[in-house]
């Protein structure tokens, strides 16, 4: 009887939306605390704009980094799955090391955006975490293509 070998691949793509609930829990004790005693907070007439405004920078920083993890990572999940397929489950060193690579720079972009947000440095890795996403992408397609 033969084991049934899961790819290594699957493990960055496991903790990087592990790291998206951790961020959520995160986004939910910073922003309750902040909006849960305005009034505003419970009219429906009231935007989400002016809502936004009355929370503090620090606050919505931890939102806005949820959102941006379910926007480029989406790519990532769809390329190193399309990888582990294509490569019938097989482990590839490289595409490893870039998987765990863009994980590890989305994380640091998460906290530099959730603590202190200095936005040329946060550019700077998300630039770096695009860079990598791109090689596995082009990885992918010499793959399937």
């Amino acid at each position: 009887m033969s084991t049934l070998h899961i790819p290594s691949l699957l493990q960055p793509i496991i903790v990087l939306n592990g790291w998206t609930f951790i961020v959520e829990l995160w986004m939910f004790a910073a922003r309750i605390p902040s909006v849960g005693h305005l009034k505003e907070s419970s009219d429906p007439t009231v935007t989400k704009a002016e809502l936004t405004e009355k929370t503090p920078p620090s606050v919505r920083w931890k939102g806005d980094n949820y959102n941006h993890l379910l926007e480029q990572p989406t790519q990532f999940y769809a390329v190193a799955l399309a990888l582990a397929v294509a490569r019938h489950g097989e482990d590839n060193a490289v595409d490893q090391g870039l998987a765990w690579a863009y994980v590890g720079t989305r994380v640091v972009h998460s906290l530099i955006q959730c603590t202190r947000n200095v936005v040329p440095v946060r550019f700077c890795v998300f630039v770096l975490s695009s860079g990598i996403l791109a090689a596995l992408t082009v990885r992918a397609a010499a793959v399937v293509f």
